[in-house]
Order: structure tokens, then C-alpha cells, then sequence
């Protein structure tokens, strides 16, 4: 994995790889699950979507697939399914770059990653197990979409690792959520240590060290409320 950008060529992709593609600007990225000849499971924001609602939702853009004025003839369209959906790898990148989820970094590596939701410091499941749960996904359900707490990025990580937090009125898997809270979070948690110094440097280095810790404590490979549940057991609680 490269230190600044997890970007892989589709040849290089296997049945079981979770990847990922920028939105809008790189505010937001799209996950979903690798399953073969050109075919990605994921996450949208349509179907039994609830959205976190706040004023976020007119900010962040849907994290589906851009529509397209002439249909797919691989695709299902939109209308006709539900959250999780099957689509064709060009309907889900939408004209964005293909990326690699990186799987079981060492600490040193993720800290370096200074944005949230490109790897994790958990540990992949076999490649069958995770086609299976992605296919099972497809025709059961994840849920309702929420940004924070149940987003395509939650449903890549547990196609992966079959990890769920246990507190549902907590934040969910993804390190994308994690970054979004942690990164103004780190900054008022700083702010008193700040005080003892006016040293710009020393202030920044402060805030830095802060979001940082609340990212490696907050990942789902370091996180003590979660639990392994399998994929039936997850569509019964939801």
C-alpha cells in the first residue's frame, strides 16, 4: 500500500476486495465490495435511507452512483432496489479513480494516513466469507443508511472482518465518520493544553497528537464494543 494514496488499476482487483472512490471534491468517498466479473455490492442512499438529520444532509452529496441520462444495461436501476445494491464497476465509480481498502496496517502506517477511511488496523476475513456476506447483504439488507452510524463504509468494513458495534446509538465502523468528528473534536479537547503555551507550534503539534489518538482508539480493529455476528444474525437485528 502506498504511503499517500491506496490507488489500484482494475486488473489488479480479486472477488472479496473492498474498494473505494472520491466524491465530490474528495469530501466524501463511496465503498463497496469487489464480487467479480466487474461487479460491485454496496451501500447507497436510496431505499431505507434516513440520513443523519441535520443540516449535513444538504451538505453531503448521495454517496450512490451518479445517474446517467443513457441507462446501464448491467445495472438494475435505482427504483427497483433497495439500499444494497448490485451494480457494474463503471456505474459505481461514476468517472471517479479506483481504490484499495488496506486491510491489518501497522499502527505507524495508519497514523500516517491522516485521513480517515482508506485502511484499518483490523484484520480481513477469507475472501469466500466476505462474497458471502456482501451476497446475503444484497438480499436482505443493511439497515437504514445513516452517515455516522450505518454507512456504505460500515457495510464494506463488516463484509470484511464481520465486526458490529455493539451500541447502536453510538458511531458505526467507518473512519471517514471518525475523521468528520474527530477532527473538530480533537481541536476543543486541545484547547485547554493550548493554554499553557503560545507556541503556534506546539499548539498545532498539540491538536495534531489529539485527532490522531482519537483516530487509532476509534478504529474498529482497537475498539472494545464490538462483537463478531454473523451475517444472519445481523439482518434479524435490523
Amino acid at each position: 500500500m502506498g504511503l499517500l494514496s491506496n490507488r489500484v488499476e482494475r486488473s489488479s482487483l480479486k472477488p472479496g476486495d473492498h474498494i473505494y472512490t472520491w466524491r465530490a471534491a474528495y469530501i466524501y468517498a463511496h465503498h463497496g465490495i469487489y464480487v467479480g466479473d466487474d461487479k460491485v455490492i454496496h451501500f447507497t442512499r436510496r431505499g431505507q435511507e434516513v440520513g443523519t438529520g441535520t443540516v449535513l444532509d444538504l451538505l453531503l452529496v448521495s454517496s450512490g452512483p451518479t445517474r446517467s441520462h443513457t441507462p446501464c444495461l448491467t445495472c438494475l436501476p435505482p427504483e427497483e432496489c433497495h439500499g444494497v445494491i448490485l451494480s457494474c464497476l463503471n456505474c459505481f465509480l461514476a468517472c471517479g479513480i479506483l481504490y484499495h481498502f488496506e486491510y491489518d496496517v501497522n499502527p505507524a502506517l495508519f497514523l500516517a494516513k491522516a485521513r480517515g477511511g482508506t485502511c484499518t488496523l483490523a484484520v480481513s476475513d477469507s475472501d469466500d466469507v466476505v462474497i458471502h456476506r456482501a451476497k446475503y447483504i444484497l438480499d436482505n439488507g443493511f439497515g437504514c443508511y445513516n452517515v455516522f452510524k450505518n454507512n456504505c463504509e460500515d457495510f464494506a468494513i463488516y463484509c470484511k472482518t464481520g465486526l458490529l458495534v455493539l451500541d447502536q446509538n453510538t458511531m458505526g465502523q467507518s473512519g471517514q465518520a471518525v475523521s468528520i468528528i474527530g477532527g473538530p473534536l480533537a481541536v476543543l479537547l486541545s484547547i485547554p493544553l493550548c493554554l499553557v503555551t503560545t507556541n503556534v507550534c506546539g499548539m498545532a503539534a498539540t491538536a495534531i497528537g489529539a485527532y490522531c489518538t482519537s483516530r487509532y482508539f476509534a478504529d474498529i480493529g482497537k475498539r472494545w464494543d464490538v462483537i463478531k455476528v454473523s451475517v444472519e444474525d445481523l439482518t434479524r437485528r435490523r
